[in-house]
């Protein structure tokens, strides 16, 4: 179980709370010119990263608040609690496949 920290409520257990999906999806400037394609993509297409992850969550049994968490989807460790109305904080995630420096490679090259 996650314990997640409710900026108006404190600290309270997973089952408090339901999941609202991704953070930070800024809905179309102008929705009335996008294509199904496009509505598609904005609708049901996410990130699924492996590492820090900046998601909604709402205190449904509590002030009913919506506020911002960033969790890593491998530990499943709570990094930061922010409100809607807040910048999201950084922090750092895991190097990108451009900052490793030796390779795994047995015979040395590099891929």
């Amino acid at each position: 179980m996650l314990l997640l920290n409710c900026p108006w409520c404190g600290p309270r257990d997973e089952t408090e709370y339901h999941y609202g999906g991704q953070a930070h999806i800024p809905f179309p400037e102008t929705p009335g010119d996008l294509t199904d394609e496009q509505w598609a993509e904005y609708v049901f297409y996410r990130d699924n990263p492996k590492g820090p992850f900046a998601e909604r969550w709402v205190h449904s049994t509590g002030c009913r608040r919506w506020f911002n968490v960033v969790r890593d989807t491998v530990t499943y460790e709570v990094l930061a609690v922010y409100r809607l109305d807040e910048p999201r904080p950084e922090i750092p995630g895991p190097p990108g496949p451009n900052d490793l420096r030796q390779s795994a490679d047995p015979a040395g090259g590099n891929r």
